[in-house]
């Protein structure tokens, strides 16, 4: 008991660190629908200069090399994909028109005509079968291979018709070609990093300095570590963006985005934490977005390293972990306990999940079967936004009752993603979106063998059981019998512990009054189409 008070006591020191207690959250200044606003037809004058104030750079503005929300949230606003995610989840024609699976194996999209990229070539089926086929190039090593790695070829049927035929049935594939990963580069950009490559340069370095899209916007200039400018593209092909810029102001400190938004140095501030949302709540100048997430945020163990390839040692420390404590105290309840990888954003999520239960008695147990009975000495490695600063912090006093002592390292974005993908970390707490809506996407990135570090499953699991689980749901082509596959995946996930799984945030954001239109979908990736400053 005495435990359990003494814990309590640390979240309430951590929120006090952060800022005064916040109040429960609710919509703050978004509508019931996410949207930002009054819920009806964006009111302010068209025209003007948006700012957003990003708590991280962007890594590439390669879409096919580029593996982080910050780099895609500049992506989407310069490239486009063949199809997209509405507001409610809901598939919907983008550069493609219709698709249809013809037979097991062959989906078929119809391709909008009459639509051009940024630099006047045109957008066909051919220009869709270089994109994939770059995706799929082995030498390029993109880290999103995993989301089309089931196409076997690309067919160019006519102009604008193009056959996806795969290894196996795949129902989820439409569904992929909506991640911003899929986005179509122009042919004459894919053509000149090819070259940029052959004279010795990594893949994707002349894209990411020179990249041309069919998207609303144009981009201006990236200063690294500052700012990205993207300009108003007015040949755009569908209803253009309504605000001449946009700047992607590069703002490290939460505090200090806040500060920003405030003040009018800045429409947008993203990410806030919940400890900013009273504080927006109680503003005359902005409000608080927030919606439910696509996304998992989990601490993981390298398999790799002892004594972390104890599958009991692994599900020791995820037994220890509270949390409830968590969501509720440092979240301030802006998000829901994970049960497994996935929520009900996703195709593969059931209530019936065997999630592991906070049981620091049986952890003790498990340690000491695996003959950890005194405990040992570990790292925990994070990145350096406050939210996981404190869940680091909360996780390392929780992992001390059961002997295990923990030292907290922190790392600027860069140099994390670096790191982790080369396996140099004990445990490390990170995340993912879960932008297909679908559980093969985060299932595979996260845990299949062929995906152990840079692609994304940086815990370094290589199970071949789980391998084949993965085949055969992805295979399947019931839906009851495939949503049965993944429960059971999520299952053996939990019993082998490579990673213990922690919440599924909402998305907090801030914003201005004066905005009108903004909204972001379930993977928080900005939606800038109607927005409008008043």
């Amino acid at each position: 008991m005495k435990n359990y008070i003494w814990k309590l006591g640390i979240l309430f020191v951590l929120i006090i660190m952060l800022a005064a207690c916040a109040s429960e959250p609710d919509e703050g200044g978004a509508n019931a629908d996410g949207n930002a606003g009054d819920g009806t037809e964006a009111a302010g004058k068209e025209g003007g200069g948006l700012i957003i104030a990003v708590g991280a750079d962007a890594i590439s503005l390669d879409p096919h090399i580029a593996n982080d929300v910050s780099s895609g949230n500049v992506n989407i606003n310069i490239y486009e994909t063949l199809t997209k995610f509405n507001e409610d989840i809901e598939l919907e024609p983008l550069l493609a028109e219709s698709w249809e699976e013809i037979d097991d194996n062959v989906w078929e999209f119809k391709l909008k005509e009459g639509i051009t990229f940024q630099d006047g070539s045109e957008f066909n089926a051919e220009v869709v079968k270089m994109n994939v086929e770059r995706i799929l190039d082995d030498d390029v090593a993109s880290p999103r291979k995993v989301l089309f790695e089931v196409i076997d070829e690309v067919k160019v049927v006519d102009d604008y018709t193009v056959q996806f035929i795969t290894s196996s049935p795949f129902a989820p594939l439409p569904s992929h070609f909506a991640h911003y990963a899929s986005s179509m580069i122009s042919p004459e950009a894919i053509e000149a990093d090819y070259e940029n490559a052959a004279d010795g340069n990594e893949y994707g370095a002349y894209i990411s300095a020179n990249p041309v899209g069919t998207g609303m916007f144009n981009f201006e200039k990236w200063d690294a570590g500052s700012e990205i400018v993207l300009t108003n593209n007015a040949d755009y092909w569908g209803d253009g963006a309504k605000v001449d810029t946009v700047t992607f102001k590069v703002v490290p400190e939460t505090l200090t985005r806040v500060a920003e938004l405030e003040t009018g140095q800045a429409h947008i501030a993203d990410p806030l934490i919940a400890n900013n949302i009273e504080q927006l709540e109680n503003s005359s100048e902005a409000s608080i977005y927030m919606r439910e997430g696509a996304a998992i945020t989990y601490l993981g163990f390298n398999t790799e390293k002892e004594p972390f390839t104890d599958e009991r040692v692994r599900r020791a420390i995820s037994m220890a972990l509270n949390r409830e404590e968590i969501v509720e105290g440092i979240l301030n309840g802006a998000g829901e306990v994970a049960k497994g990888p996935i929520n009900d954003t996703n195709f593969g999520y059931r209530d019936d999940i065997e999630a592991i239960e906070y049981d620091p008695e049986g952890a003790k147990e498990l340690l000491a079967e695996a003959g950890y009975e005194d405990g040992f000495s570990t790292t925990i490695w994070t990145n350096d936004t406050q939210e996981r600063i404190d869940v680091a912090t909360y996780v390392q006093s929780l992992l001390a009752d059961i002997g295990i002592d923990v030292t907290i390292q922190e790392f600027e974005w860069g140099t994390y993603i670096e790191r982790t993908s080369n396996g140099e970390h004990d445990m490390f707490i990170f995340g993912l979106s879960l932008g297909t809506h679908d559980a093969d996407y985060p299932m595979h990135m996260l845990f299949h063998s062929d995906n152990a570090g840079p692609p994304g499953n940086r815990t370094m699991m290589r199970d071949d059981t789980f391998d084949e689980m993965l085949y055969e749901a992805r295979i399947e082509q019931d839906e009851e019998t495939r949503l049965d596959m993944y429960v059971e995946a999520a299952n053996y996930l939990n019993e082998q512990s490579p990673m213990a799984f922690l919440y599924h945030p909402n998305e907090i954001m801030g914003y201005r009054n004066e905005v009108q239109g903004f909204w972001t979908d379930a993977s928080g990736l900005y939606q800038l189409n109607d927005i409008t400053i008043q």
